[in-house]
């Protein structure tokens, strides 16, 4: 557990690190980011120490002298790249953790699973040899399970499935989602638009990675999915969104026959073609385990998407004549 003034090492200052960053702060916790280079948003007065996870003796000085720590990092988003960096990054945080004897909050994601039903997810569901990114999280999944059982680490995995938020760019209903939305043109996915799919609330997600930072030895060592809003479709919240700031919704979804095509051309596309698991099928979490022992109370999507959209129309530009009523080429309208 963790108590009032002790020191938290938060590896990685995305949007979800970032969160937990604000989390902890706003309850006077002594907290320290690390990453590559220091973040330009970083707030005055949290301590920042560079740290390649890459560097054995370097992630071994970013644990030093916490009590515990949170990885919320994130690795170019490519098949090879992840073969080359999480394993090695994972025997890092392993190895540093266990000299340190501190805890560890992996905030992860699900693709471990790898291809599944319509059924909800649940944490004791197979890991995955399919693939590249998936076969690549399970790797990493087995090290960190087979070290706990050892008795080398006390690690907890925090699994959103897709997450959301104020500030979230890189996510499905993200800057091409809500961002585009309040920019008066036509969101852009390559989800289908009418599957039911879960999302996590980026905050929530924070809030969840603190309750088990505050808990109990015995709920580490374990996986746990993070609580929801009530499934909806992504034209659902994108309608919700657009409806937050007065905007019509105009969709646009690239059907997955296309995104082969397109995919030879953009390699962030060729990367996402074998994830589609994640999307041509109802996509839904099971996250009835963390509920029971710590909360099940998900921000409403009432609250997130607007949030979101309003976040989006702040930061967007002023509108241009040329951007006005732009249609993309490789998609198609629904």
């Amino acid at each position: 557990m963790t108590t009032a003034k002790a020191l938290i090492t938060i590896f990685g200052y995305g949007p979800t690190g970032a969160a937990t960053v604000d989390r902890l702060r706003a309850r006077g916790q002594h907290v320290r980011v690390v990453q590559r280079k220091r973040p330009a948003n970083l707030p005055a007065g949290v301590a920042f120490v560079p740290c390649d996870v890459m560097d054995a003796q370097s992630v071994l000085r970013a644990m030093t002298g916490a009590e515990q720590a949170v990885v919320s990092i994130g690795v170019e988003y490519s098949g090879k790249v992840w073969k080359q960096v999480w394993p090695k990054a994972m025997a890092n945080f392993l190895a540093a953790a266990e000299a340190t004897n501190i805890r560890v909050v992996h905030i992860d994601n699900m693709y471990m699973y790898g291809p599944h039903d319509s059924r909800p997810i649940h944490e004791d569901a197979p890991l995955t040899s399919y693939g590249r990114k998936p076969a690549v999280r399970s790797q990493v999944t087995r090290m960190w399970m087979k070290a706990a059982r050892e008795g080398r680490v006390k690690w907890a995995a925090l699994r959103p499935p897709d997450f959301y938020g104020p500030g979230v760019n890189n996510a499905h209903i993200g800057e091409t989602g809500l961002g585009l939305i309040a920019q008066g043109k036509s969101a852009m996915l390559i989800l289908q638009p009418d599957q039911p799919h879960d999302f996590a609330y980026v905050p929530d997600i924070a809030r969840a990675a603190v309750s088990l930072l505050d808990a109990p030895d015995d709920a580490f060592n374990q996986a746990w999915h993070v609580p929801c809003a009530p499934t909806r479709t992504p034209r659902q919240l994108l309608q919700m969104g657009a409806d937050s700031i007065g905007q019509k919704l105009k969709l646009m979804a690239m059907p997955t026959l296309m995104l082969r095509t397109v995919g030879l051309f953009s390699p962030f596309l060729r990367e996402c073609i074998e994830m589609r698991f994640t999307w041509d099928r109802p996509y839904r979490v099971n996250a009835t385990k963390f509920a029971r022992r710590f909360w099940s109370d998900a921000t409403p999507f009432e609250v997130g998407i607007p949030a979101t959209a309003q976040a989006f129309r702040a930061a967007a530009p002023a509108p241009t004549k040329e951007s006005r009523g732009h249609t993309p080429a490789s998609t198609a309208a629904l």
